[in-house]
């Protein structure tokens, strides 16, 4: 079996749409893909109605949170939460917030962009994006505009964390999101924990302490992570006992890596699936 648990779509900042995703997997020899769009659940649908033969879709999403980094100061971390309640009512209205969270943020850094000579239309963004717009959509159309070759680019000059037009949203509190999760029924992982090239990281005494509180497990095997990181983060599920699960984190053509190239072991996946409250 080869399983990805962490994939995105066009209802978020992926190129592929819902229906062209499942589809691809099921090419890339997948058995199991899970749909995981940024603060939302709007692809699972059209995942769902177009998913081919022998392929199995996990429901999923990528939350966007706040964590305690290495220096002690808050820190942007993304939770993965699986297989929970799209209707619970607590855990809908912080994705709604969310979302409101990141249009605010299009806005003001598009604005920023604007008065430095870099002018995007902030309503013309929103309107191809939906409704899990981020900056990824300001780097297509920084792209399309001609004011860099491509989403490297965008993404280490205009867009970068540390540049002058970075503008903070309000994410939720890891442990918030941690609870809420398991209110809905669900699974939450945490996606990419040592991923140092996006910036600070997350303190490894954090993610103990989520443990103790009911966090499911730890993503492992990803692209962003460093041989070292990798085992640092093996480690850590071992002496905690979380899952672990690899993913390629799949946007399309907004990264390089293909699906499938980091996986979940079944016997961890079999672990996820037992764990989810229906």
């Amino acid at each position: 079996m080869l399983i990805d648990l962490h994939t995105h779509s066009t209802a978020s900042d992926g190129t592929d749409s819902p229906a062209e995703l499942v589809r691809a997997a099921a090419e890339a020899g997948l058995s199991v893909v899970a749909l995981t769009d940024h603060d939302t659940t709007a692809g699972w649908a059209e995942a769902a109605s177009a998913l081919p033969s022998g392929l199995t879709l996990v429901r999923g999403m990528e939350l966007s949170c706040s964590g305690r980094g290495e220096d002690g100061e808050p820190v942007p971390v993304h939770l993965l939460a699986y297989l929970f309640d799209p209707a619970n009512e607590a855990f809908a209205g912080e994705r709604a917030r969310l979302r409101s969270e990141r249009v605010t943020r299009l806005r003001a850094i598009a604005e920023k962009m604007a008065a430095d000579g870099l002018p995007i239309d902030p309503d013309a963004v929103l309107a191809s994006a939906g409704e899990a717009a981020g900056r990824p959509h300001l780097g297509r159309a920084l792209i399309d505009a001609g004011y860099v070759p491509n989403m490297d680019a965008a993404f280490a000059g205009p867009l970068a964390t540390s540049g002058k037009y970075y503008v903070e949203k309000v994410d939720t509190p890891l442990e918030v999101a941690v609870d809420m999760i398991a209110a809905a029924g669900g699974v939450s992982v945490l996606a990419h924990a040592r991923a140092r090239a996006r910036g600070r990281i997350l303190d490894l005494d954090h993610i103990r302490e989520l443990a103790a509180r009911g966090l499911g497990g730890v993503e492992v095997h990803h692209m962003d992570h460093s041989p070292e990181d990798t085992a640092v983060m093996a480690d850590l599920a071992e002496e905690l006992d979380l899952i672990v699960t690899g993913s390629s984190d799949y946007h399309g053509t907004n990264k390089t890596v293909k699906l499938g190239e980091y996986t979940t072991a079944p016997e961890h996946y079999d672990r996820l699936v037992a764990a989810a409250r229906p």
